[in-house]
């Protein structure tokens, strides 16, 4: 069967990093240089939002390596974080009860700033934990 080629602006990138908090700097300024190389600055703000959050949870609450996922699909920018716990994210709490909160607003964010997000355990692929990713609109 032939291959395909991907579309002309479909790309991925993949930062392997440590469980370390520092690794959620070096997150945020990897996305920020990979969205300006790609002209998509305009989303800039946002997305490092969401990256923070997700690279968070993976590296303060899960033991083992993590690893940023961003995609370009379509006009679709997809930003992800892996980590080792197969365990699922908690559900994302509601602003209004997370008003005074010190912690947990981190999905709360992710729902409220993106157009889409989920989860999706890698075990059906052999792989050990899980994906957590979220969506934009990139036009």
């Amino acid at each position: 069967m032939p291959e395909t080629a991907p579309a002309p602006d479909s790309w991925e990138y993949s930062l392997y990093i440590p469980t370390d908090p520092r690794a959620v700097t070096v997150s945020r300024r990897t996305l920020r240089l990979i969205l300006t190389l790609h002209d998509l600055a305009h989303l800039t703000d946002t997305a490092e939002l969401l990256a923070c959050e997700l690279v968070s949870n993976a590296v303060l609450h899960t033991k083992g390596p993590a690893c940023l996922r961003v995609r370009h699909r379509v006009g679709v920018l997809q930003i992800g974080a892996w980590d080792a716990d197969p365990e699922p994210p908690d559900p994302p709490g509601d602003f209004t009860e997370l008003e005074d909160a010190e912690s947990g607003r981190g999905f709360a964010l992710v729902r409220a700033c993106s157009d889409l997000w989920g989860w999706q355990p890698l075990s059906r692929l052999g792989l050990p934990g899980k994906l957590v990713w979220c969506e934009l609109g990139a036009a």
